[in-house]
């Protein structure tokens, strides 16, 4: 009885302390991930995935960017290097970002740092992996937001959540739920304490069905996050207890 009342609560609270979530306007609206233009008029937002022939290009579900033609903005990226640029789903990338890869780097452990072996006649075969500054893979996480014209450089892992400021330069890691700007790229802070980035995580809500995407709405939007936090730890305690969490999850959130 007191769970029921608790939880009841909390979800009164999600779903009506500032937002209006209208249950009606999700009917027969299902997302395609495979849509170039997601923006019925707006040419210049598109999904990114649809857009890519790169298959060491792997961009998520529904991430988007905010211009078109996104592979020109992947720079230096040769495939004798071999090196990928993976981005998770959801992920929002402003006008005017830019991913270098691997290839940008140059020889640094000779005399001359002139790449030879890229421009035509010259005698110099490419020199082994080992031989250059090769940084890895290129990895964004899932619901990350760069903003406009920030460069990203190689081998940088971005975790999921992040915020990156605009014209920022990312020459390092960047934790999950963080915000950071400039160049160098500082941390400015943490979105969340660490309680609710853990439940985050956990809820890894950007693999779910976009069906049951569309019913956690109320709770991804909403501003309350002491009420989002109390939520989250009620279901994921109940998962483990054996029962369903999504199945749970939804079956309270039809109550309303």
């Amino acid at each position: 009885m007191n769970f029921k009342c608790c939880f009841t609560s909390i979800l009164l609270n999600i779903v009506n302390k500032k937002h209006k979530w209208k249950r009606d306007s999700l009917i027969n609206k299902i997302p395609n991930p495979n849509t170039v233009y997601p923006i019925p008029g707006i040419s210049t937002v598109t999904y990114v995935k649809p857009t890519v022939k790169n298959p060491n290009i792997i961009i998520g579900d529904f991430t988007y960017f905010g211009d078109v033609d996104f592979e020109k903005h992947v720079t230096h990226h040769y495939d004798f290097y071999g090196d990928k640029l993976i981005i998770g789903k959801f992920c929002q990338i402003a006008s005017g970002v830019n991913f270098v890869m691997n290839g940008a780097n140059h020889q640094m452990n000779s005399v001359s740092t002139f790449p030879f072996y890229i421009l035509e006649g010259w005698e110099q075969e490419v020199p082994a992996l080992s031989e250059m500054p090769f940084k890895g893979d290129t990895i964004v996480g899932n619901d990350v937001w760069i903003g406009q014209n920030v460069t990203i450089l190689p081998g940088v892992n971005i975790g999921n959540g992040a915020i990156i400021g605009m014209n920022s330069v990312i020459g390092r890691d960047v934790e999950p739920y963080s915000i950071v700007a400039g160049n160098p790229s500082k941390l400015i802070r943490k979105r969340f304490d660490k309680e609710l980035i853990d439940l985050m995580e956990s809820l890894k809500w950007w693999d779910l069905p976009v069906e049951e995407i569309n019913k956690l709405i109320p709770v991804l939007s909403n501003s309350d996050l002491e009420s989002v936090k109390k939520f989250l730890k009620i279901a994921i305690d109940n998962h483990s207890y054996g029962k369903n969490l999504w199945e749970f999850f939804y079956g309270l959130l039809k109550c309303f």
